[in-house]
């Protein structure tokens, strides 16, 4: 395969592999926000919170702890963990070919 494919690809792994950081990151800063008990009324606050509401819509409340701080940590965080997992293997698998 020729440098400018190989490029494309590295390029391309590249971008995939930042925007699964990007949306772990964003899930991870809700849980801390949640966890030091955030103003949820400041516009950041919020627009965190639906942000990652929406990216974990599969995982919230997935689990059913007794503690709402466990059940945010748990759904929010298996979200960051399985979009960083997926995000990086398919980046791998897309700097190979």
């Amino acid at each position: 395969m020729s440098p400018r494919y190989r490029n494309g690809a590295n390029q391309a792994g590249t971008v995939i592999a930042v925007v699964a950081d990007v949306m772990a990151l964003i899930l991870g800063l809700w849980i801390l926000m949640y966890l030091l008990d955030a103003n949820r009324g400041n516009d950041f606050v919020q627009f965190v919170h639906d942000v990652a509401r929406w990216l974990a819509g599969w995982s919230y409340d997935l689990f059913t702890f007794d503690e709402a701080w466990a059940r945010v940590v748990a759904g929010y965080g298996l979200a960051a963990v399985v979009y960083l997992f997926v995000g990086h293997a398919i980046a791998n698998r897309v700097h190979r070919h």
